[in-house]
């Protein structure tokens, strides 16, 4: 294992050190639970972009993306082309939506459509999907720098874990997105510098690079065959689609700051700002992934290296015949996340290593810090004022964000400490967000569409909705003589069809209601 050079350490700690001074700077101008969820609605609209834009750019982008275009082809970039139509409906219907509403919390309004029960079990959904998103991408912080300063995955999570909750907890909302500002253009620069790094190493440069990934197909969007059982170009760009309707729409992490802005202009200015801005960025992600794949065949050594490398960590004190036998077995798919960090952590000069390592660590510490934050804000609207204290005061309310804030920070690093040992992260993060936001916005658009459909009628359909899901996800708890029973879909449409069977079953039974009536 080769250890982190005492230059580049330093780099870390500066950057984690500064991160905290900018948390103790802005917790001078926490007085009240409204300045520290949505920062009084004083934050530039492009400042907001860009923290927007830092969240979607979070490590599993930095590392899961190259891994994925690594070790299959650029399939997974279609969740980026699917972007735009979402904005469009978010920042046209979603955006005036909230800001009429003028309240904080995006599930509130579910309980004036349909009763306590749908708020609920939004804001349950959502809390599941932030502990899924923290995990992973605390597995995911962790998974690179035990490359790369040879620490324990679980003692950097804790460290980074630590940093994060301290800067949050002082800073608040205000804090969060000034510091995701200044993530968002480290994680950039980081990019594009390994990127040139990459080619830069190539013989032959990009010319190589392009030829060689065509003949190996690592260009390809996926099949455009209508078929849902795999991951093709519509199955990806539906999930897309509906995972980033959720995020614009429902994920309390972007509600949260259209109430940040001076106007509802300008919170539909900031959505479009991310998308202009993570679209061409999460490009150079896959076209870095392809860069490593051609760099590796040029040099089957090292690729044997870290073959070697993963099969020794799925054969803890394995002999060494076994784990070179497990070595020959495993594809590129097999050891995608730890490509970048192998070939960071060998070919990246000391002194600018420490730069790139900060740029994975914003990309990881925006989106914890601001899924801790929002996640704060749902319990104490959700839970706290809505069943424990309703007249709770302003001073015992930011109390209660500050507590909330650490324990949902704890929760997900214990739950990134749970997911040590998975393949992909970057599919870990798909499947878990699927399975708990089809629900949410199936729902959402339920009620905001149909404006006959009632709570029993909505009730209906969610319990429908689930046992879809459960149906979906769970495919090998049906016994093989029933095997004909299991479903034939991949795993990303889970997402798709939970929010379609929600939303369609409830205009149904609305519709039979109605004519009963």
């Amino acid at each position: 294992m080769k250890l982190l050079p005492i230059a580049d350490m330093l780099i870390i700690l500066l950057y984690l050190g500064g991160m905290i001074l900018v948390g103790i700077y802005f917790s001078r101008k926490n007085r009240n639970a409204d300045q520290f969820t949505t920062a009084s609605g004083k934050i530039p609209g492009w400042a907001i972009g860009m923290s927007l834009y830092a969240t979607f750019l979070s490590s599993n982008t930095f590392l899961g993306v190259p891994g994925k275009a690594f070790g299959s082809n650029w399939n997974a970039f279609v969740f980026s082309l699917s972007m735009p139509l979402a904005a469009w409906v978010a920042a046209r219907y979603f955006v005036p939506f909230y800001r009429n509403t003028g309240e904080v919390s995006a599930y509130s309004h579910l309980e004036k459509r349909f009763g306590p029960w749908a708020r609920t079990y939004a804001v349950a959904c959502f809390l599941l999907t932030q502990l899924a998103r923290m995990g992973s991408i605390f597995f995911g912080i962790a998974l690179s720098l035990q490359a790369l300063t040879g620490y324990s995955m679980i003692s950097i999570m804790i460290v980074v874990g630590v940093c994060i909750i301290i800067y949050t907890v002082l800073g608040g909302m205000e804090a969060v997105i000034w510091t995701e500002v200044a993530q968002g253009v480290i994680k950039t620069a980081g990019a594009l510098i390994i990127l040139y790094l990459v080619i830069t190493q190539v013989s032959g440069g990009l010319p190589r690079i392009l030829s060689m990934g065509a003949a190996n197909n690592k260009f390809s969007l996926g099949s455009f065959s209508p078929d849902f059982t795999s991951s093709t170009f519509w199955v990806v760009l539906l999930y897309g689609f509906f995972i980033n309707l959720n995020n614009f729409g429902m994920d309390q992490n972007y509600i949260q700051r259209y109430h940040t802005t001076k106007s509802t202009k300008e919170a539909a200015r900031s959505i479009w700002l991310c998308v202009y801005l993570y679209v061409p960025i999460s490009l150079v992600f896959f076209i870095l992934g392809s860069c490593l794949y051609t760099y590796y065949q040029l040099h089957p050594d090292l690729l044997n290296e870290v073959r070697y490398q993963v099969a020794g960590e799925r054969l803890p004190g394995g002999a060494p015949e076994a784990i070179a036998r497990l070595a020959d077995t495993l594809t590129a798919a097999d050891i995608g996340d730890k490509i970048m960090p192998h070939f960071m952590v060998h070919q990246i000069p000391a002194g600018l290593l420490g730069l790139i390592i900060a740029a994975i660590m914003a990309a990881a510490m925006s989106t914890i810090s601001s899924s801790m934050n929002a996640s704060a804000t749902i319990f104490l609207v959700d839970i706290y004022q809505r069943y424990l204290k309703p007249g709770v005061a302003s001073r015992q309310s930011l109390r209660i964000l500050y507590s909330a804030t650490v324990a949902f920070g704890l929760l997900g690093m214990m739950t990134g400490i749970a997911m040590i040992g998975i393949k992909s992260v970057l599919d870990a993060w798909w499947l878990l967000s699927g399975i708990f936001a089809s629900g949410m916005l199936g729902l959402f658009l339920l009620g905001i569409i149909s404006h006959s459909t009632k709570g029993p009628e909505a009730l209906t359909a969610t319990v429908i909705g689930l046992l879809v899901v459960i149906w979906m996800t769970f495919p090998k708890f049906i016994p093989d003589p029933f095997a004909s029973l299991r479903s034939p879909f991949h795993q990303h449409m889970i997402m798709v069809i939970g929010t379609l069977t929600i939303f369609l079953t409830g205009l149904l039974l609305t519709r039979r209601a109605s004519g009963k009536q």
